[in-house]
This record gives C-alpha cells, structure tokens and sequence, in this order.
C-alpha cells in the first residue's frame, strides 16, 4: 500500500489566533509539508486544483514541478484535476512535462469539480458536468498514447494531425486515478477504461463509500479488467492526532468548529461518529483506519487531510512526524497481514514500464486501451 497526505490549500484564518496566513506563505508551507512528508517516510503527496479564494493551487502541475526538484523518492499527484474545465491538450502537456522533471514520479486524479462558478470562467456549462468528462477523458487518453491523433467532438475544436510534445516518459502514461465524493458515473468511468477509483471518503458515512468502491469494483470485473479484489482503490481521510485522545480533541474542536466546509454544523463528535474523520492519539487512528477494509476491501492507497482548518504550519509539521513515527509503520504491517495474493500493488511508473515491456498480463489496470469509450455516457 501507499500512504500519503493530500491538501486542499485553504487559506483560512486560525481561529486560536485570529491570524491569517498570506497566499504567498500558504504555498511555502505547503512546500514545506511536503517535503516534511517525504521525510517521516511518506509514500505519496497530492495536492488540489481550485480557481477561486481561499485556495491557492490554481495551478497544481507548477507546484508539483517545483516539489519535485526538492524531493527525490516521493510520488506527487493531484487530489483533483479538473478534467470537465481544463483543456485535455494541456493536461497531456502539463504531465508530460512533470514525468520527465520528476523521473516518473507522478500520476493524476481526474475530477468533475464541485464549485459551480468555476464552470463558466472556463468557458463550459455545469449541466454538462458528466459528458464533459468522459469526452475530455476519452481524449486525454489518446493524446499520451497515439503518436499522431486527429479527433473532433462537443466541447473543443478539433484536432488535425496533432502530436503531443513531450510524449510520456518512456511511452508510459501516468497512472490515473477517477476521484468522487458521490458520483456514480465517475466509478464508472474508471471502471470502464480499467483505471484506479479514488473515494474522497472525508465527508460521507462508510455506507456511503461501500457503495461507491463495491459499484467500481463490480463494474472493473464487467468490463473484462479483472476480479473485483483487482480493482485499484484509493481512500482519502482526516486525523488530528496528538498522544492524549483529549488534548487532540481540546486542541482541534475550534478549527473544527469554525472550518469552512463543515463548520456551524453537527459537532465534533456527530462528524467523528459519523465519517472517517479521527481525532485522538496514534493508536484511535491506526484503529479507524484498518476499519477501512471491512467496507472497501483490501486496497492501495490511503491519503489523509491534515492541512485544514487554519492549523498552523508547525502544528502540521507535528502531525507529519506521529504519522510516520507512530501511525503509518503500523498501518503498513496490519494491512499486509492477511492480504490476499492476487491482490495487485499501487501502480508505479516502474511497474507500468516493467509490464509494458514484459508485455505481461501483469500490467495492471488501465495500460490498455479499452476503446473509445462509453458512447452514451458512463452506465449506459
């Protein structure tokens, strides 16, 4: 399994202080936490695409680029791409390029996006969330894998001729990974082309997350991928952490409290009952997330949120190092206990290029082109 963190790159005022960070210090601390990441022994740092305050990753490919030349072992993705809003040209580009600055040391998690204004800045409609993306995605794939595409579709103009510059490193894409909070066609189209399937998993009840990973995993199997238990999963999740349950709990209640997503709503206590969120010493989180299995199955890659609410960087920083002192080896041992032998690893560029060139059945899902997509939409 990989483990890992993922942002979101909220600027918002820390409730304890009254103070709010700058833009320009937000996206130094967020290079900061992830190199922290990389250090405790992380396998994995993801950071959000968002157009609008109080974020700051407009633009997650320059920040990856950068992180890259500052770290040398750890996978860098998005925790969204917006495929509905971004051109599928320069999404090829943009990833091209960060496969060659970072060795191959990234993949991609494409999104539909969930902040309604953000569609018409870009020049697209809302209602057209769904068809947007499985026709901006059918592209993208034959971009990084045809020297040479002519295409035409809805939504952009057409293509004549076109060749992208760079082409992946060593003709191996990066892995994509189809992230929902509760979209059913998404599940689908990761299905569908063989991809992986990222649950966010940070707001909704386990039930909720059993549906979507067991929908996928069905779906995988019906479009010839493999069994259901091959199906590449990923899950997102929060901790707060320190090593008294109650002083996590004292500490975090008023970021918790005033954060902007679910703040002046159910209390700590409802949210923790109720989600994956986890606020307590090392051992509640090692406890809740091996829960994890028992819903969605042996899985790949497991990303928390720890960057939220106005916590301040050294804050942050304290986190990082429970979850590599204290939290991830234990994880990583209780979760290899008992997992079954055909259950495939989190793809690397490694083992795509390995596959590739072995040609072998091991290849893992999506190195293979499974058509041109669906032609009614996902599900139809």
């Amino acid at each position: 399994m990989q483990f890992g963190i993922f942002t979101v790159g909220d600027v918002t005022p820390d409730p304890t202080t009254g103070g709010t960070p700058t833009e320009a210090q937000r996206i130094r601390d967020t290079l900061a936490i992830a190199r922290k990441a990389e250090e405790v022994g992380l396998d994995v740092f993801a950071t959000g695409e968002h157009h609008n305050p109080p974020f700051v990753p407009s633009s997650p490919t320059t920040l990856l680029g950068y992180i890259a030349a500052r770290t040398e072992r750890m996978i860098l993705s998005t925790s969204t791409t917006l495929i509905t809003t971004n051109d599928p040209v320069k999404i090829a580009e943009d990833f091209s390029v960060l496969q060659h600055l970072s060795g191959g040391r990234c993949d991609v998690m494409l999104g539909r996006g969930n902040m309604g204004p953000v569609y018409p800045w870009f020049g697209q409609d809302i209602r057209q969330a769904v068809p947007l993306t499985v026709e901006h995605y059918g592209l993208l794939r034959r971009l990084w894998r045809e020297e040479v595409v002519d295409w035409e579709g809805k939504f952009r103009t057409p293509l004549q001729g076109f060749t992208l510059a760079p082409r992946p490193l060593d003709g191996v894409p990066p892995f994509v990974w189809h992230g929902s909070i509760r979209t059913p066609e998404v599940a689908e189209l990761a299905a569908y082309y063989g991809d992986g399937f990222f649950a966010n998993h940070i707001f909704w009840p386990s039930s909720h997350t059993r549906r979507m990973v067991d929908l996928y995993r069905r779906r995988f199997e019906h479009h010839g991928h493999g069994r259901p238990e091959e199906a590449i999963v990923g899950l997102g999740g929060q901790v707060f952490m320190r090593r008294n349950s109650q002083d996590a709990v004292e500490e975090f209640r008023p970021y918790f409290d005033n954060a902007p997503v679910y703040g002046h709503g159910p209390s700590l206590e409802e949210f923790t009952s109720l989600t994956p969120l986890t606020v307590g010493s090392p051992a509640q989180v090692v406890e809740k997330t091996l829960g994890f299995r028992e819903y969605a199955g042996d899985y790949q890659r497991q990303l928390f949120l720890i960057d939220h609410a106005g916590l301040p960087l050294k804050t942050v920083l304290e986190q990082l190092d429970l979850l590599g002192e204290e939290v991830v080896p234990v994880l990583r041992k209780e979760f290899a206990a008992g997992r079954p032998a055909g259950v495939p690893a989190a793809p690397t560029h490694a083992s795509l290029l390995r596959a590739q060139e072995t040609g072998t059945a091991d290849a893992g899902p999506g190195t293979a082109d499974a058509g041109p997509g669906p032609a009614n939409g996902p599900g139809e």
